[in-house]
């Protein structure tokens, strides 16, 4: 099983990869995020402007995504608070690939739908260290409070973990 893809979007042009495992399988053993891509955009995430116009890339993942008509809207995140950076910071940190132009999610939709390469152990190393924003709630916040440290909650959302359940 070897599918393309071409990508045609606002941030890349022509870029080619391939889908060489099943979707949402096959992961790294140490990578298991509590949510799919497809999951986060329907609870909320990056103010709802996030890959809008990727559709014929990511179109399954966007239907029921909360996603904001005009700019940045952080009320639709699910806790309601901004969470993000912008991208010039990420791009300032060395964080971003230039597979994955947009960042740390876009790399994790294309590893969900199948693609493996060169950058999956750095980024899946990102994802563990960020392990440690789950550790402070569990330490800081009674569980169920959700509003306890909602910015970081959302931010652990971002990162495919989910603090409903911490």
């Amino acid at each position: 099983m070897k599918k393309k893809i071409v990508v045609n979007d606002k941030m890349q042009k022509g870029y080619v990869y391939y889908l060489t495992e099943p979707e949402g399988k096959n992961f790294d053993l140490e990578f298991r995020p509590e949510l799919t891509p497809k999951q986060m955009l329907r609870l909320g995430i990056f103010g709802g402007v996030y890959m809008r116009d990727c559709v014929e890339e990511f179109g399954e993942y966007l239907k029921g995504a909360k996603l904001a008509k005009g700019e940045r809207d952080f009320r639709l995140n699910f806790f309601g608070v901004d969470a993000s950076k912008p991208l010039s910071y990420w791009r300032e940190k060395g964080w971003i690939h230039m597979n994955d132009p947009r960042g740390w999610f876009q790399w994790y939709c294309r590893y969900y739908k199948g693609r493996r390469g060169s950058d999956d152990f750095r980024q899946i190393g990102r994802w563990k260290a960020f392990a440690r924003h789950a550790a402070q709630l569990k330490r800081n916040c009674p569980k169920g409070a959700w509003n306890c440290r909602a910015r970081q909650r959302q931010a652990l959302l971002h990162w495919g973990y989910d603090s409903r359940v911490m």
